[in-house]
């Protein structure tokens, strides 16, 4: 997929989300979210004929939590949709980690070549990221108005992602397999 088009499938809701808060309010903004996040997904899927898992959980508890906030007009459900979302990926990883099952190798093992200690090393990290994003949220959602979480949900969760992301990279470097070259008859 055109790498323009993968970061508006991918990151396109979330600014959606954002415009529509800003214009007019929470209520249209989770609505025009679960609007948004569908249609990225109908359009992955049109061009890649699959979607990956990641995204197609986080647009289930997008329209779940989504429609339980227009649904009982409370904004709880969708301020808690990131903290549920993340504890459940903390959780996977930490049950994973400890039944020696290796969830990250499964979802990144076509981009991603590593040692076992490294899969085992990195799944721990983001499960603890995971946890650490999971308490975040709260703290903000609980303190602080609803515009302010928004702009938090947008501006911070995603800046935090990335750099947590770049922050593996000697630890991915550390424990890359090298690719083997194919044999070559020698002249």
């Amino acid at each position: 997929m055109n790498p323009l088009v993968r970061l508006l499938t991918e990151a396109g809701p979330l600014a959606a989300f954002f415009i529509a808060n800003s214009q007019a309010g929470i209520m249209t903004g989770t609505a025009v979210f679960m609007v948004a996040i569908t249609i990225a997904l109908a359009v992955s899927w049109h061009l890649e004929r699959r979607v990956p898992i990641m995204p197609v959980v986080g647009a289930g508890f997008v329209l779940i939590f989504g429609g339980l906030t227009l649904w009982l007009q409370n904004d709880l459900f969708i301020k808690i949709k990131p903290t549920l979302v993340n504890l459940m990926f903390a959780a996977v990883l930490f049950i994973a980690h400890v039944t020696r099952r290796n969830v990250m190798k499964r979802l990144l093992g076509t981009v991603l070549a590593l040692s076992d200690q490294g899969w085992r090393t990195l799944s721990i990290r983001w499960a603890w990221f995971f946890l650490l994003l999971a308490v975040v949220n709260e703290v903000v959602w609980r303190s602080m108005d609803t515009d302010a979480w928004v702009n938090f949900k947008v501006f911070g969760i995603m800046p935090l992602t990335l750099l947590f992301s770049a922050l593996q990279t000697p630890l991915i470097m550390r424990h890359q397999i090298p690719e083997t070259a194919p044999n070559r008859p020698s002249p």
